[in-house]
């Protein structure tokens, strides 16, 4: 893993397509920009993962997490 310290507004490039630009930071949560081309997909680590359940886990996730926001 190359791990990069960058500041609001500095931006890195992978490869020559995409470029990755910190917007903001707040304490433990940093906003990023991504520009890509349409063609190259960006998925979230944890969509991909939710995707990878089987349906009647999904369920069991959105029942917990609407009990948590009820409480």
């Amino acid at each position: 893993m190359l791990i990069l310290s960058r500041r609001k507004g500095e931006s890195f490039w992978i490869g020559d397509q995409i470029k990755i630009t910190v917007l903001s930071q707040r304490s433990n949560q940093v906003r990023i920009g991504i520009d890509a081309p349409r063609s190259m997909p960006v998925h979230r680590e944890e969509v991909l993962r939710r995707d990878d359940m089987h349906p009647e886990e999904k369920h069991l996730e959105v029942t917990l997490e609407l009990a948590d926001v009820c409480d």
